[in-house]
């Protein structure tokens, strides 16, 4: 018990100190911001939940301590929160009878509590730096426009225009980068932890991950409502559908796993499809379709190549 303790200490420290690296202003710092979640996640896969929330409320003393508030809201809401969060429900079970195979929290489920937990992290966010949505937006106008300010030879009308661009992009987008970066380190906290042999629960088809139907009544709703109410109504409705937008993306992602199962050249067709999304960003609205109507229509299982729901992964599946 006692070095359960101790290592969930060590992760806590570990997730501070790169959370500490922001203040450095090196290069590498906002990269290892984004690993900060990654022993928190470790410890917690491979131990226990306790010890997540053991490590995180750690970090968060620590960073409270010698960095000050904004910073510890800042580790809480966006990265050690969401990092216990998953851990739970990644270890979450239950034994349908007695005597049964356990039936573990279904990944995509836990796919979609990173986007909720990636919007509420934004949102929550808001407060540090102004008391409405107006402010805020100002706020991040005026950081725009110092830094095309420092620009030599930018000003005009199309400058103008370019921050108001990121000014309305630049909340989801950060809803959005949390989540992706929260699943990321999920998904290496999970090969760590299988690696030593202390992953707590088997390893999941992720070709095969799936979210209930109504959550694509919500995305619509959530884009009615980012359209049509204002305030931070609005705004909370803009960083929900864009981080929704993403977990059907992570779906269709997972479609083309599913359906390119012993066919030829599969690597290159994965690497493709993850090079340009990355790359370019816009195939993932093409991806969110096709996840929305894998959800819908239930498009892999149509492919005999993915078999049946409870076939076993390729062995060259990830």
């Amino acid at each position: 018990m006692i070095q359960n303790w101790l290592i969930a200490l060590g992760a806590g420290a570990a997730s501070a100190l790169l959370v500490a690296t922001v203040s450095t202003g090196s290069p590498l710092a906002l990269p290892l911001f984004y690993l900060a979640p990654l022993p928190v996640l470790i410890v917690g896969l491979g131990w226990t939940h306790v010890s997540a929330l053991v490590a995180a409320s750690a970090a968060a003393v620590a960073i409270g301590v010698f960095f000050g508030l904004e910073l510890l809201t800042a580790y809480v809401a966006g990265v050690g929160l969401p990092a216990y969060v998953l851990a739970y429900l990644a270890l979450m079970a239950r034994e349908p009878q007695p005597g049964a195979p356990l039936e573990w929290f279904p990944v995509g489920r836990i796919v979609l509590a990173s986007g909720i937990l990636g919007c509420l992290a934004v949102a929550a966010l808001i407060p540090l730096v102004a008391g409405s949505v107006e402010g805020y937006q100002a706020a991040l106008r005026a950081l725009f426009q110092a830094m095309f300010e420092e620009t030599p030879g930018a000003g005009g009308a199309d400058v103008e225009r370019m921050i108001d661009l990121l000014v309305l992009i630049m909340p989801p987008a950060a809803a959005v980068v949390t989540m992706v970066t929260q699943i990321g380190n999920l998904w290496l906290a999970a090969h760590a932890a299988r690696l030593s042999g202390r992953l707590m629960r088997p390893w999941p088809d992720l070709a095969a991950i799936s979210v209930p139907r109504p959550v694509a009544v919500v995305l619509v709703g959530a884009f009615i409502a980012a359209n049509l109410a204002g305030g931070f109504v609005g705004l909370l409705s803009q960083l929900l559908a864009s981080t929704l937008v993403m977990v059907f993306a992570f779906i269709g992602l997972a479609v083309i796993h599913w359906i390119t199962r012993g066919a030829a050249g599969r690597a290159l067709v994965i690497a493709t499809v993850w090079i340009a999304a990355l790359a370019l960003g816009w195939p993932f609205a093409i991806l969110a379709l096709l996840g929305l109507a894998e959800t819908l229509f239930g498009v892999r299982y149509r492919f005999r190549r993915g078999g049946p729901p409870g076939r076993p992964p390729a062995a060259n599946d990830i």
